[in-house]
C-alpha cells in the first residue's frame, strides 16, 4: 500500500503539501493546549474565561477562512494556469475585506469587551477576566487580517513551507511568551489570563513584520498593500461569487459552534472548564483531517485550473479515502490521550465527570467532522462550489443543532451530558446530502478566465 502511494503522482503531491500544513495545524493546536495547560495552574475561572473569550477569535478565524477560500480557489486555479498577475489582484481584493473586518473586531474588543463577554456568560468573575483578555488581544486581530490572507495565497501557489515557517515562528513565540507573562518569568509581570492575550498580540505583530520581510525578498507573490486599491471588475465579481457563500458558510458554522459555547456557558462553569480541555483534544484529533482538506483543495484546484477535470475527480476519490483513515486515527488519538488528560486536569469532581464523557463522545465525532470538512471545504470549494456548503451548514446548524441545544438545555432541562451528546450529532446529520453532492460531480469546474488585466 505504501509503495503504491509513493508511485502515485497524486499521493506524492498531496503528502508534500500535507506535511507542512499538518505541522502548522499541530502548532496551532499546541498554542491552544499551552493556554489551557498553563492556565490550569492559575485556576478554573481563568481557563473558563479565556475559553469563552477565545470564541471571538474562532469566529474571526472562520471569517478569514471564508475570505481566504475565495482567494485560495482563484489563486490555486490561476496558478495552475500560470497567471501570476491575476493572483496578485485577487490577493488585494481579499485584503480589502479582511482589514475592514479586523478593524471592526478590534474596536469592539477594545471598547466593549464586557458586552462581548456577557453574550457567553452571566458569571461576574468570568466577565471581568475575559474582558481584560479581550482588550489586550484586540491588537492581534489587526495583524491577523493581513497575515492570514497572505499566507493563504502562499499556500495556494505551493509555497507551504514558507507559510508553515512563518506560522511556526509565531506559534513558538506565542507559547514561550505565554509562560513569561502568565507566570511572570524573567522579570515580567505575573498577569495570569491577560498574559495569554499579550503573548498572542506580540507574536502576531512579529509574524506580520516577517511576512513583509518575506515579501520584500520574494520573487513570487508579494504582499502589496497598494493592491488594496486596484480595481478589476471581473475578478472582484468572481471573488464575491466564491467568497460570499464560503464566508456565509464559515461564519454561519462558526457562530453556531460558538452558540454551543453559549449553551454550555449557561450550564455552569464546570461544563465550560471541561469543554476547554475537550476542545484542545479535538483540535489535535482533527489536525490530520483538516490538513488533508487544505492540501487537497489546493492540489485539486491546481489540477482543475489545468482543465484536467477527470484527473480531479479521481484525485477527490483518493482524497476521501485518506480522509476516512485520518478520521479514524483522530479518534484513536483522543482515546489514547484521555487517561493522561484525566490524570493531569485540575478540575472539580463534577467537571472531571463531564470531561470523561465529553472526550468519549469526541472519539467518533471527529470522523463526521473529517469527512464533511474534506468534501465541503476541500473538494467542493476547489471547483468553485461554495454555495452548497453554505446552504447545507445553515440548515444543519441553525435549523437542527442550535435549536436542539436550546430546547434540550433550557426547555426540557436535560442533564448536561445529554445536551452535549445531542449537539455532537450535527456532523452526521449532514452526511447523506454531502456524500450525495460528492457523487453527483456537480463541483467539477475550471473557473479561470482569459486575458486578465
Amino acid at each position: 500500500m505504501i509503495r503504491k502511494w509513493k508511485n502515485d503522482e497524486f499521493y506524492s503531491q498531496i503528502f508534500k503539501l500535507l506535511l507542512p500544513i499538518v505541522l502548522q495545524n499541530l502548532l496551532s493546536a499546541a498554542v491552544s493546549s499551552a493556554d489551557v495547560v498553563m492556565l490550569n495552574y492559575v485556576g478554573q475561572s481563568s481557563i473558563s474565561a479565556v475559553s469563552l473569550a477565545s470564541q471571538y477569535a474562532s469566529v474571526l478565524f472562520m471569517v478569514y477562512y471564508g475570505l481566504g477560500t475565495g482567494a485560495t480557489i482563484l489563486c490555486a486555479q490561476y496558478f495552475g494556469k500560470k497567471d501570476m498577475r491575476a493572483i496578485e489582484i485577487v490577493e488585494g481584493i481579499a485584503l480589502r475585506f479582511s482589514m475592514l473586518i479586523s478593524v471592526a473586531f478590534a474596536a469592539f474588543a477594545l471598547l466593549a469587551p464586557e458586552l462581548m463577554m456577557k453574550l457567553f456568560t452571566n458569571d461576574p468573575e468570568l466577565v471581568t477576566i475575559g474582558s481584560s483578555y479581550l482588550r489586550l488581544v484586540s491588537v492581534s486581530y489587526l495583524c491577523w487580517g493581513i497575515t492570514e490572507v497572505y499566507l493563504a495565497v502562499l499556500r495556494s501557489v505551493g509555497r507551504v513551507v514558507i507559510s508553515t515557517a512563518l506560522n511556526t515562528l509565531a506559534f513558538t513565540l506565542n507559547i514561550l511568551l505565554n509562560a513569561v507573562f502568565i507566570f511572570g518569568l524573567f522579570g515580567a509581570p505575573q498577569m495570569g489570563a491577560p498574559g495569554v492575550a499579550l503573548a498572542t498580540s506580540i507574536s502576531r505583530v512579529i509574524e506580520l513584520v516577517c511576512c513583509f520581510a518575506v515579501s520584500a525578498l520574494s520573487k513570487g507573490v508579494k504582499l502589496r498593500l497598494s493592491m488594496l486599491f486596484y480595481r478589476n471588475k471581473v475578478l472582484f465579481t468572481d471573488f464575491l461569487k466564491l467568497s460570499l457563500p464560503a464566508l456565509g458558510n464559515d461564519v454561519a458554522w462558526g457562530v453556531a459552534f460558538s452558540m454551543y459555547s453559549v449553551i454550555i456557558g449557561h450550564l455552569g462553569s464546570d461544563a465550560v472548564a471541561a469543554n476547554s480541555f475537550v476542545v484542545v483534544a479535538r483540535n489535535f484529533g482533527t489536525v490530520l483531517a483538516f490538513g488533508l482538506a487544505n492540501a487537497g483543495g489546493i492540489l485539486l484546484g491546481n489540477i482543475m485550473g489545468e482543465n484536467r477535470l477527470e484527473a480531479a475527480r479521481e484525485g477527490a476519490r483518493k482524497l476521501l479515502r485518506l480522509t476516512v483513515i485520518s478520521g479514524a486515527i483522530g479518534g484513536l488519538i483522543i482515546l489514547a490521550a484521555t487517561p493522561f488528560i484525566l490524570k493531569y486536569a485540575v478540575l472539580t469532581e463534577t467537571a472531571m465527570h463531564y470531561l470523561k464523557y465529553m472526550l468519549l463522545i469526541n472519539t467518533y465525532y471527529v470522523m463526521g467532522a473529517a469527512v464533511n470538512t474534506t468534501l465541503i471545504a476541500g473538494v467542493f470549494r476547489a471547483g468553485g462550489d461554495t454555495r452548497f456548503g453554505f446552504v447545507c451548514d445553515v440548515i444543519d446548524m441553525w435549523v437542527y443543532a442550535v435549536p436542539l441545544g436550546f430546547l434540550t438545555a433550557f426547555v426540557l432541562r436535560l442533564p448536561v451530558m445529554w445536551v452535549y451528546f445531542l449537539l455532537c450529532t450535527d456532523e452526521f446529520v449532514k452526511w447523506p446530502w454531502v456524500i450525495g453532492r460528492y457523487r453527483s460531480g456537480k463541483w467539477l469546474h475550471n473557473i479561470t478566465r482569459n486575458n486578465i488585466e
